[in-house]
């Protein structure tokens, strides 16, 4: 789910927010941010509000490697 650019939020909340938010991405072993990522994302998916995903920086990184072999080789 890498993506090109990211921007920066910054807000507040209450401490026990914080703190329970901070509990939950440990749990699942994620950081704070990737957590509050997690979240919008499923809000979003269960309110069918899209979400237009940004093409990665190096989009051949995400493609299979090659075997160097054609087709014909094979």
């Amino acid at each position: 789910m890498a993506t090109g650019k990211t921007t920066t939020l910054t807000f507040r909340i209450e401490p026990a927010l914080k703190e329970a938010l901070r509990t939950a991405a440990e749990s699942e072993h994620r950081s704070i941010a990737n957590m509050v990522e997690v979240l919008i994302r499923e809000h979003c998916g269960r309110h069918g509000i899209a979400i237009q995903e940004t093409a990665p920086l190096f989009p051949e990184a995400h493609e299979a490697p090659s075997s160097g072999l054609k087709p014909q080789d094979r």
